[in-house]
């Protein structure tokens, strides 16, 4: 009696789990795909877009392509193969990502990019970015201010070269100092948005330029590497900035190591790309421009305890 007891409570969570996976494999299928979610910024990114997607009803898959075109193909064509109600894309480089795009989008499976764009128009339904001009303006501006204001001469860490962001960033921070006869560009190295990269790019600027009085980078994640070579190398008084956000750079902020950073709202702008998906498949319209421009907040030590993990909290 008591063995019959026990396969009837075990047949009972079996038949309820196998329903409860039925129900959940009934949910339509978002898929988002990010670069790395080693990368704090693409980490709370997915996990915003993840929250908000299974909020509106949706179950969700996660991927990372690691800036890996041939990677992004795969998991789009396996996107497709799932039969995703919709991709959700930080896309693996602007000319690369567009067959990827135009494929899931001929599949009948609508694209929301976030993060970077595409170098094309009216393939993706919505195309959500931070405004990186905007951003490195306003850190550009801090940096300047920053520094000396007799003159000094400056180094620039740029990001991954296939990254349209990484070119909208050094343009709009030279926009602001190249106007400014006192400073002086001595070197620029690319440190492929890499924390170990921009240390040892960093220590081999300074060795070669002693006179550096600051290092402008175009993320938070290189600024990180930059100040480590700083400190290893005793030096102070460098004025350091960067472009994210990240809650290291915002820590650092406050210890007083790095001066600013511009905050991309990456919790807001995945939120928008997960919200105009679930009104797309529902009205066949998101309600908005294809390209949606979202401003930049600059985060210094005045303002940085308003700031949490990409988002402002104050």
């Amino acid at each position: 009696m008591k063995r019959l007891i026990t396969f009837c409570i075990t047949a009972v969570c079996t038949v309820q789990l196998c329903g409860c996976n039925r129900s959940e494999m009934k949910k339509p299928l978002i898929a988002i795909i990010v670069p790395s979610q080693d990368n704090p910024f693409f980490k709370v990114e997915a996990d915003a877009a993840a929250a908000k997607a299974i909020e509106l009803g949706y179950r969700v898959r996660v991927d990372a392509h690691n800036d890996d075109a041939y990677q992004q193909d795969v998991l789009v064509d396996a996107a497709i193969a799932s039969q995703a109600s919709a991709i959700i894309l930080d896309n693996a480089g602007s000319d690369s990502s567009i067959s990827a795009v135009r494929r899931a989008t001929n599949a009948g499976i609508p694209c929301f990019l976030v993060d970077r764009e595409i170098d094309a128009r009216g393939i993706a339904k919505a195309q959500i970015v931070a405004d990186n001009r905007q951003g490195a303006e306003l850190v550009a501006k801090a940096f300047a201010d920053a520094l000396p204001a007799n003159g000094a001469a400056y180094a620039e860490l740029l990001g991954r070269e296939s990254d349209t962001n990484a070119q909208v960033r050094t343009a709009g921070f030279h926009a602001v100092l190249d106007k400014i006869p006192a400073l002086h560009q001595v070197a620029a190295q690319s440190a492929n948005w890499s924390q170990a990269e921009a240390f040892q790019k960093t220590e081999t600027m300074l060795q070669s330029h002693p006179e550096i009085k600051g290092i402008i980078a175009g993320n938070d994640t290189m600024v990180i590497g930059a100040s480590a070579a700083v400190k290893t190398a005793g030096l102070k008084g460098i004025v350091l900035v960067g472009f994210d956000g990240s809650p290291d750079a915002v820590s650092a902020i406050q210890a007083g190591t790095v001066t600013a950073t511009a905050l991309q709202p990456a919790v807001v702008i995945s939120h928008m790309a997960v919200e105009q998906a679930d009104r797309y498949l529902k009205t066949h319209t998101t309600g908005h421009p294809e390209v949606q421009v979202i401003a930049c907040d600059l985060v210094t030590h005045a303002n940085a305890k308003n700031f949490h993990n990409f988002e402002r909290v104050q």
